[in-house]
């Protein structure tokens, strides 16, 4: 009886697994820039999961952070040739599709509430529409980023008090043409580099959201966050569009469910972070300075509407003009 009773149980679990490995019928590859920290990794794994079970384990999702898939515009690229299936991906869409230069325009969106607005609205729907006809890659669901502040070690509230600050940017022409126009001296340099410059005194200051002021250990090299929030931006989580038309109907549906309920869980993790980030960096000795944002703004204003695509400024005015 008991080498029966094996025997059954042995072909009940080979059964089994012979099911399971039935039942999934695709694997879809998910690559990202952010850590497994980071809210977006957390929601790519909420997305996956909810995938898996409104289409009973026949769609799989496999994630890969930390740029363990390749660079952003490596993925992008094999999203389009069939070798990627998902990808996390902003601004850098503009490679292709200029809107989505709108996703991260200075002084755009004064609040996490504008930038919902703009995003689920009318604006948001043709920076999609655009980011699918010309690059082939479909957003499902967008993601918050946190604002972009300015570290120094003094307070600037003001664009007059900069007074020709030396400080890092990314090598994005229209950063520095905002920073310029503000007073500032801006730099464009490597990520990797601005810790060592703010140490030996090339650069005073750099801007970034709070997660990277974190992560890369600013307090220890900067005691001030001045709360510019000159950049809200959002993020999408994407599908391959050569995917996605191979999809059934029903499992559309099921992409887009699970999409909208990884959206609300990143927003809740996103808003629970940035809390806990600011306290720890006020424990860790930076003091935080409320600035004349409307002054930042409207310095700003300008020198961004010079800077974007001729077609895009009319959308820009409107974004500003609200």
């Amino acid at each position: 009886m008991t080498l029966l009773k094996t025997t059954l149980a042995a072909l009940a679990l080979s059964a089994a697994v012979s099911g399971a490995a039935f039942a999934q019928e695709l694997t879809l590859k998910l690559g990202h820039l952010a850590n497994e920290q980071n809210s977006w990794h957390k929601a790519s794994l909420r997305f996956g999961e909810e995938l898996s079970n409104l289409t009973g384990g026949r769609i799989a999702v496999e994630v890969y952070p930390n740029d363990s898939l390749g660079r952003e515009i490596d993925l992008i690229n094999g999203m389009q040739l069939g070798t990627v299936e998902m990808t996390i991906t902003g601004e850098s869409l503009q490679n292709w599709a200029p809107m989505a230069a709108l996703l991260a325009l200075p002084y755009a969106y004064e609040t996490l509430e504008e930038m919902d607005e703009v995003a689920s609205g009318e604006i948001g729907d043709q920076i999609e529409a655009q980011i699918v006809e010309r690059a082939q890659v479909r957003p499902i669901a967008y993601f918050a980023r946190g604002p972009r502040n300015l570290t120094a070690n003094r307070a600037i509230t003001t664009p007059d008090e900069l007074n020709r600050l030396r400080m890092r940017v990314p090598n994005v022409p229209l950063f520095v043409d905002v920073w310029t126009a503000l007073g500032a001296q801006p730099t464009p340099m490597a990520f990797s580099e601005v810790f060592t410059s703010l140490q030996n005194g090339t650069i005073e200051g750099q801007e970034n959201p709070l997660a990277l002021i974190q992560s890369a250990s600013f307090n220890e090299v900067q005691s001030h966050v001045n709360q510019t929030e000159h950049v809200r931006s959002w993020i999408y989580l994407t599908i391959a569009e050569q995917v996605w038309s191979q999809l059934s109907e029903e499992d559309q549906g099921h992409v887009m469910e699970a999409a909208r309920i990884a959206q609300e869980f990143e927003r809740e993790q996103f808003l629970a972070d940035e809390d806990a980030i600011r306290a720890d960096l006020e424990q860790k000795g930076m003091t935080f300075v409320e600035v004349d944002q409307g002054a930042f703004a409207e310095q700003a204003r300008q020198p961004v509407i010079d800077a974007v695509d001729e077609e895009l400024r009319p959308i820009v005015e409107q974004l500003f003009a609200r």
